[in-house]
This record gives C-alpha cells, structure tokens and sequence, in this order.
C-alpha cells in the first residue's frame, strides 16, 4: 500500500503505512451497506473475544452499532491493539516526541483543531517503530482534514491509529478496525468490504493495500 503523506518520512523503507479509519455508528460513521464477499477483517470488537473482531472490556474495544471498536482515551486504544501486534511503552505525545522528533505521526496536526484530536499518545510495536494513538470524538472533522492532507488511517468509531511497521499493520488487519483513505483510485478486490466514509469522496474498506 502507498505510505501516507505525512507518514512516509518514518517509513519509506517499509513501503506502507496503513491506516484504516473507522467513523462512528451506522447513523454518525458512514458506514451503510457493506459491499463485497466475506469480511477478512472482524466487523468490531466486543468484549472478550477473538481475533475477528475483539475488545478487552470495559471501554476498550466496545462495538458499535456500525461494529466499530470505540475506546475512551489512549490508554485504552493501547490495550485493544495489544490484541493483534505489540503497543509498548505508551508515552504521552510530548513525551515520546521529546526525544524521537518527527518519528511518530501528529506532532503538529494534534495541536490544530480542524484535526479534532483530543488525546495523542505513541507506543512501540515488536520492532520498535512508533504508532501514534489518536482519541478522536468528531470523527467527519478528522476526515475532512485527513482528505485535505492526503493522510490514511486505521480507525475505529472514536479513534485513529497510525501504525509504521509493516508487520503491525499486517497484524491490525484482524483488529476489526476500517482502512480510511480518500483516494479515489483505490480498488478494492473483491470479497473486501468498502463502503462512504463521513466526507464525500473518502471510504472506509478493510483492504488494507501493500
């Protein structure tokens, strides 16, 4: 898949950055009918349950009506993704940039409000590339901004996730969380589902591409 924009300078030698984004429920996220075969991505993440779609409890990994994972600040978005790939080390977003500038996705974006980010924080996968953790609660704000920027996400109802390594992203294909991209020359295989993102012109699809 094309790296992002703003991701590709952490990440060119991994050729990705994969960022899915979820938005809301059925009548908040654009998520309406589901096109396509089979989902190869859970549809949400319920408490206490598997791989195809899972949460830990709580506030974190709660689906939606839209079978999106919702969490309540950061921390608990860390606790979801350690489901599917490692999320360590979870550092405020000041911190972590404090001694790795620009490593990590929204070190300027978090600061403007048409980005609607309430919370960033960064963690680490196995390898030691950066995820940043994104607390969204205006989720068609975030959009708008990312169709804007040209930035991809992985998200869920109320957060966004900016993984860098390959391997996580691989990894967070099973997470239940949505690909947001607003290229419009994106194809979608079939048996993958896509379906209108909150801003015209952007989609939500569990393809993720390489």
């Amino acid at each position: 898949m094309r790296p992002s924009r703003s991701l590709a300078a952490g990440a060119a030698s991994l050729a990705l950055l994969a960022m899915l984004s979820g938005c809301g429920s059925d009548s908040e996220s654009g998520s309406g009918t589901k096109t396509g075969a089979d989902s190869v991505v859970g549809s949400g993440g319920g408490s206490e349950t598997g791989a195809d779609g899972a949460g830990t409890g709580g506030d974190t990994g709660q689906s939606t009506a839209a079978g999106l994972p919702q969490a309540a600040d950061t921390a608990s978005v860390a606790d979801y993704l350690n489901q599917y790939t490692p999320c360590q080390d979870v550092a405020t977003g000041d911190e972590y940039d404090d001694g790795h500038d620009g490593d990590a996705w929204g070190t300027d974006e978090s600061e403007d409000p048409a980005w609607s980010i309430e919370e960033r924080a960064v963690c680490t996968d196995g390898s030691g590339r950066p995820i940043a953790l994104l607390v969204v609660p205006d989720m068609k704000k975030f959009q708008t901004a990312a169709k804007s920027s040209g930035d991809e996400f992985l998200v869920g109802e109320n957060f966004a996730v900016v993984p860098v390594g390959d391997e996580a992203i691989r990894s967070l294909q099973q997470s239940g969380l949505r690909f947001l991209t607003c290229d419009a020359d994106l194809a979608v295989p079939s048996g993958f589902e896509k379906e209108p993102a909150l801003v015209d012109g952007c989609v939500l699809t569990n393809y993720v591409p390489e």
